[in-house]
């Protein structure tokens, strides 16, 4: 009778645990809005891939004046790295690459320059390759083939294998082979493999029509202005979502399809460097921790784009926060809302 009265009591709290926390989710996020001008930020909070807070606030378009939604899409730059290492990984199910496969082994014209690396260094920013191409041009519009010829005359920056070190050209050359082995276009197989599948209807390219769509912003003394972006499509910083979609994906994380058990914790495992210490990143993203808590997670900032995707496995929750502001800091918001939650 005591446990069952327990039980009752602690049913009871919870709604009002539940509106404390929003009500400080709301003061935290506006508090951040505030002090660093960002115009607009939406935020999800889930456990176990199940939505607990879901919400937008301020405006997506300063002029005229569009308030943000949750079903919003902004710019989420290199959060996009997972889902290139989740097209890569499809490709690893179906059985038609290895992660062991060397990259010249679907990309020839890499074999000599490249040699020895494999997907797996290629896809966790240990491969020594350096972090740009020469020939990237952000307003010129050109087949990634074209950035990774021009990558190969330039010398490794150290040893394959030998540190962690950020490689954007690299997850061209991902979204490359994607392209070969596939027989489409990386962003077709995206759609077809990933999004369609979850009823991600706002996640696109930066360079395609969506129906709700931010604008990016940054801030001057004399206020907001608009930030223009890339003509270029950049594979490593490939696409636009909403906080909506992208709670869907975390959704799809606690499931089977379309990765497998195996391949979602893999995606998660540090992986080695030559001395056998870690290289602090899986498989597009990077591995720490906060508060002593395991965490995997990835930010993103393109034009005045800013968003954080923050995963605490071990504790079943997850953040995820989009801005439209370069002062945004979404890591120091889902920082804050995460201990919130954590609690």
């Amino acid at each position: 009778m005591r446990r069952l009265l327990s039980f009752a009591l602690l049913l009871a709290a919870a709604p009002p645990l539940l509106a404390q926390q929003e009500a400080r989710l709301d003061s935290l996020v506006r508090a951040q809005m505030a002090e660093r001008n960002i115009p607009g930020v939406a935020v999800a909070v889930l456990r176990a891939g199940r939505p607990v807070a879901l919400k937008a606030w301020g405006y997506s378009v300063l002029s005229p004046q569009t308030p943000a939604t949750v079903t919003t899409a902004f710019g989420i730059a290199s959060v996009s790295k997972q889902f290139i290492s989740s097209d890569v990984m499809l490709l690893v199910q179906d059985g038609k690459v290895s992660l062991d496969d060397e990259v010249g082994k679907y990309l020839p014209e890499t074999a000599t320059a490249w040699k020895g690396v494999t997907l797996r260094r290629l896809l966790s920013h240990t491969s020594g390759i350096q972090r740009e191409s020469q020939a990237f041009d952000g307003d010129k519009v050109q087949p990634d083939s074209v950035l990774i010829s021009a990558a190969l005359s330039q010398p490794f920056d150290f040893a394959i294998g030998a540190k962690y070190q950020y490689c954007n050209i690299c997850y061209f050359a991902a979204a490359e082979l994607v392209r070969r082995v596939s027989g489409r276009s990386w962003e077709s197989f995206s759609e077809a493999r990933l999004f369609r599948p979850l009823g991600m209807t706002s996640t696109t390219t930066t360079v395609a029509p969506v129906r709700e769509r931010a604008k990016s912003y940054s801030t001057t003394p004399t206020g907001a202005v608009e930030v223009p972006e890339y003509a270029a499509l950049r594979p490593s910083g490939a696409f636009v979502s909403s906080i909506t979609d992208l709670a869907k994906w975390e959704g799809a994380l606690w499931t089977d399809r379309p990765l497998t058990a195996a391949t979602r914790r893999l995606m998660i495992t540090p992986v080695l460097l030559n001395d056998g210490s870690s290289a602090g990143y899986g498989l597009g993203w990077q591995l720490d921790s906060m508060d002593g808590r395991w965490r995997a997670h990835h930010g993103g900032s393109l034009a005045g784009f800013r968003s954080e995707y923050m995963r605490f496995p071990n504790d079943s929750l997850t953040v995820i926060v989009l801005t439209n502001s370069e002062t945004g800091q979404p890591q120091q918001i889902a920082n804050g809302v995460a201990r919130l939650y954590l609690k």
